[in-house]
């Protein structure tokens, strides 16, 4: 019994060394995410209020530009989801509606001290869809 015990002490450790691998792997996907998701659910919901601005526009009164509108909803709403002030804003007439299309990127560190930045892309062209574009 004795030499079972002296031919198995390499293995001795192994449990320790392992979960102090999986939790620095756990902390280091923790860390990415909590940088990352914020971002991303700025984004898509940025995305959403462009559509819904592009929506308003076509449902302005006559008295506004329906271009102003959209281009009022998307300014304040870049605002808030913290858009980069270098983006690119086009808003511009496409038939009878109105087109807007926003583009910029955001570096997310993803690993702790900058050692990983993701470059987050954002661009979307929203247009009203469905039966609000039937004549």
């Amino acid at each position: 019994m004795k030499k079972l015990h002296i031919d198995r002490s390499s293995e001795r450790g192994g449990a320790a060394v392992k979960a102090l691998l999986i939790g620095l792997v756990l902390v280091l996907i923790a860390n990415a995410g909590y940088n990352y998701v914020p971002v991303a659910y700025a984004g898509a919901s940025f995305r959403q209020e462009m559509d819904t601005a592009v929506v308003k526009g076509l449902a302005a009164p006559g008295q506004l530009k329906p271009a102003d509108v959209v281009k009022a909803h998307i300014q304040r709403a870049a605002r808030d989801y913290e858009v980069p002030s270098d983006a690119v804003v086009e808003i511009k007439p496409a038939g009878n509606m109105i087109q807007a299309h926003v583009a910029y990127s955001k570096e997310v560190d993803m690993l702790p001290f900058g050692l990983y930045r993701y470059n987050y892309q954002f661009n979307h062209t929203a247009q009203p869809v469905g039966y609000l574009t039937k004549e």
